[in-house]
């Protein structure tokens, strides 16, 4: 199957496009944002990585007339997760926060809580592929980054914001000037996952309250999230607020703490090299 085939686009206007795998239907599926600047065009997550990515933005145009006259395109990975961040490897510039950063150049699909299975693949990308022998390439990060970064893409600036919980190394990108929030897996539309390997609900809390207090200085109109579609400040401010009073209850508590169980043991059977290492 062709790059053109596996993705599909939507363009929401002002060089911003949203990218999904057309054949990968699952509720893991990661959304995929392509951001152009004037001097530095961004894609903030990548996908499987079953398929090129690079040659599908290139192919469809999605850069421009003269894509040649920027930095080379930086992919940003929110957070190390296999569905974000298994098309790293197919860019020269790659970025990521310092608390994933080994994940990565290990090729630790352990912690990038690698989990395929082929009910989620709707059409093979290739002749006999097989979801069990799917893992995420090593790839060693170029841009390694941290609380306060800011990625300058010429004509708009992207704030990294460490807002870790549901893994150790989880961002948001902050386009304060026009009120754009790249959430990653920090915070979507959906049941919010705090029980995988490297979760913290008492992080999360913390990076709730955050979110909380970015709507509530009116710095968030538009949420791009990682999964899901997108959502305004106002749902955003309820999805953060009821994460934080449910999280620290007794019920809450054991459901994170049976379902993390179950994802460790899944995982490490799964991953046994990654998880031995």
């Amino acid at each position: 199957m062709s790059a053109a085939d596996w993705y599909a686009h939507k363009s929401l206007g002002d060089g911003l496009f949203w990218i999904q795998e057309r054949f990968y239907q699952s509720e893991n599926r990661a959304n995929i944002w392509l951001l152009r600047g004037s001097h530095q065009d961004v894609v903030i997550d990548t996908g499987l990585g079953l398929r090129s990515l690079p040659e599908y933005i290139d192919g469809k145009g999605l850069l421009g007339e003269d894509p040649q006259r920027k930095n080379p395109l930086l992919a940003i990975a929110t957070h190390a997760h296999f569905d974000h961040s298994g098309g790293l490897h197919q860019f020269q510039q790659v970025g990521v926060h310092s608390a994933e950063v080994d994940a990565l150049a290990n090729g630790d699909n352990f912690e990038t809580a690698t989990w395929l299975s082929d009910r989620e693949i709707a059409e093979a990308p290739s002749p006999g592929w097989r979801a069990r022998h799917y893992r995420v390439k090593a790839v060693q990060p170029t841009h390694i980054l941290q609380e306060g970064d800011v990625i300058n893409l010429g004509d708009r600036q992207l704030t990294v914001l460490h807002m870790p919980g549901h893994s150790r190394g989880s961002i948001c990108l902050h386009d304060r000037d026009n009120k754009l929030l790249f959430s990653g897996d920090v915070v979507y539309d959906g049941a919010m996952i705090d029980w995988l390997p490297y979760s913290r609900v008492s992080d999360y809390i913390s990076s709730c309250e955050r979110l909380v207090g970015l709507v509530d200085s009116e710095q968030v109109d538009q949420v791009l999230p990682g999964h899901y579609n997108t959502f305004g400040a106002k749902r955003l401010h309820r999805i953060a607020s009821t994460y934080i009073s449910r999280a620290g209850t007794c019920p809450a508590k054991f459901s994170t703490f049976a379902w993390g169980t179950l994802a460790g043991v899944a995982l490490r059977a799964f991953n046994p090299r990654s998880a031995c290492s």
